[in-house]
Formats: C-alpha cells, structure tokens, sequence
C-alpha cells in the first residue's frame, strides 16, 4: 500500500515501528494546520509523520538513544557510504542477499523465510554489537544491519541494554533498500534535526509560539509492543503526557495526540476522560491486523478505536 496525500506519494520509514502512522498519513495529515513554521514530533518511532509532513522546521525526538544516532548517521554520512556499510556487514557476518541469489539459494522459500539459514550469524552480529562500548558510525549501521535480519525488522532492548531482538524471516530485499534510499534522500532534503531526549525534557519556551505545532504519537497504555515491554509506558507516563499537552493548550500552541481508546477489548479510559476537553477526529484502522480479531476463548469479536485528538 502505497500512501498519498494532495497527490503526493509519502516517504515509507526504513524501521517496522508497532503503531507506526505510514498508512495513516492520507488520513492524519489532512488534519494538521496549514502554515507549520516548526512541528515537534515527541515520539519519532520510525519519524513516519516527521519526514512527511510540510513545516519550515521539524523537531524529531525519541528517547531511544541509538535510534536517534542512527537517523543521524544517515543524515550525516553519504547515501552510498551507508549502503556500502550494510552491504561489508552483511558478507562479513555471511548473512542472506535474496535479493542477489533468491530464496532457493540458501534453501528456503519466501513463506518459510530465511531464518533458519540466517539465525546463527545474526546471533553473532548481535553478540558483536553488544560488545561494543563506543558510539560510531559503523556501530549504527550494525544496528540497523541487526533491524533488517530481525523479527518484523524491529527493535528490542533487554534491562541490561542490550539487543536482545530474535532473527526475523526477511533480508535486505529490493522493498527495503528503497524505503531506506528514499528515507535518507527526504531527511538530507528537508530541515530536520533528531534530539535523543524524554517527551518531558521538552521546553516548548525555546520555540516562538507562532505556528508552532506540537504532534504526539506515544506507545500505547492498552496495547502490547516492543516499545513498552519492562513497564516502559504506564498510567504515570500517560498522565505525564497528557498534563504536558494540556500545558501547551494553555499557551495557545497547536498539537495533535494519535492513539486509541479500544483496543482488543481493552479501554483507555484515562484517555477518554481527558479527551472530552478536545476535538475527536475517528480514523480508520488501517494497520496490518484486520480491525477486529477473534477471541479464541470467548470466540468473540473486538475492536481497535483509533483517534487523533486535537486542540484546534
């Protein structure tokens, strides 16, 4: 699926972010205020919204440290250097190129995938990157090397800090050096900068009010996912982030919150409280996951509710 708005085909992150707004965008976007001089995005994820959206200034921030490095590395090295880089990890480690040699080659098929032929040498990739201490440019690119060969091509840190993400089915196929080569040349293009910080590190004072738009895209306090294993997101972070948004209400600045009231028979009812003093925009699920699953003990349909609530 390919997502398009006011006839524009948007930039496809390169990370596979649970929640991430791709196919949302020809919804969303819509939404926004016209005339953005600086939007703040709070939670990058896969900077999905970041890089398509159409402000003189875009503040990226994510509180994933290497995330952060690693869309700066790509910002700040050439394209070619970057891909040449993913290419030395790949032969080093002797990982899949199904793009190269197809599936049969390392005696798989595209249903099965190339796990099996690709499990040991990306547990050593990740071992290695592990191992290492000091922040780099290659040490980056290992990282995104270990997202490409991983589960659903995303991201997970035990308590200890390290990558503990298991190999996923997938290689570097012809899809996902696009979405990257096209990322990369969206990011060196438009005025965008990637801060390593907490949502509450925020000081919305530094920024000039006028046309300041503030989006927010937290993980969500009903749903499971990677990004909110080891208590990572909690009612205190929720609350936390919605005393902030009504901070910048209070100072006449706009903002926009994605997330959801329902979830497979869950409800955010933090959320729903919070959000009668705003505006109410119900999208269309569109994520991977068909909008309503069954459950298998109760043999009974649920559904996901997805909103954007906004102050304007």
């Amino acid at each position: 699926m390919t997502a398009i708005v006011n006839n524009k085909q948007m930039i496809k992150s390169p990370l596979n972010f649970t929640g991430g707004k791709y196919k949302l965008l020809d919804q969303i976007i819509p939404l926004f205020p016209k005339n953005i001089s600086t939007m703040i995005d709070l939670f990058s994820g896969g900077s999905n919204v970041g890089v398509n959206i159409e402000a003189d200034k875009i503040i990226s921030i994510d509180n994933q440290k290497e995330l952060i490095r690693l869309f700066n590395s790509f910002k700040e090295h050439s394209k070619d250097g970057v891909f040449q880089t993913i290419f030395d990890i790949i032969d080093k480690y002797s990982l899949s190129k199904s793009f190269e040699y197809g599936y049969e080659y390392y005696d798989c098929n595209s249903l099965k995938g190339l796990g099996k032929y690709n499990k040991e040498k990306f547990i050593k990739l990740r071992k290695d990157y592990n191992s290492l201490s000091q922040d780099s440019f290659y040490k980056d690119i290992m990282f995104y090397t270990i997202i490409i060969y991983s589960f659903n091509n995303q991201i997970r840190f035990n308590s200890k800090g390290e990558c503990n993400i298991p190999v996923g089915k997938r290689d570097f196929n012809k899809n996902l050096q696009q979405n990257l080569s096209n990322f990369i040349d969206r990011i060196k293009s438009i005025d965008i900068e990637f801060y390593a910080m907490d949502f509450v590190e925020l000081d919305i004072n530094q920024y000039d009010k006028d046309n300041l738009f503030i989006y927010a895209d937290p993980p969500y306090l009903i749903t499971t996912a990677t990004y909110n294993e080891q208590n990572g997101w909690n009612v205190h972070r929720e609350k936390e982030l919605l005393e902030l948004l009504d901070l910048i209400d209070s100072k006449g600045i706009k903002f926009a919150l994605s997330n959801v009231f329902e979830n497979n028979g869950r409800r955010n009812k933090i959320l729903e409280k919070w959000s009668k003093n705003y505006k109410i925009h119900y999208l269309k699920h569109s994520y991977k996951n068909s909008n309503y699953q069954k459950n298998k003990n109760k043999n009974s349909l649920f559904k996901t509710v997805e909103i954007l609530v906004t102050n304007f």
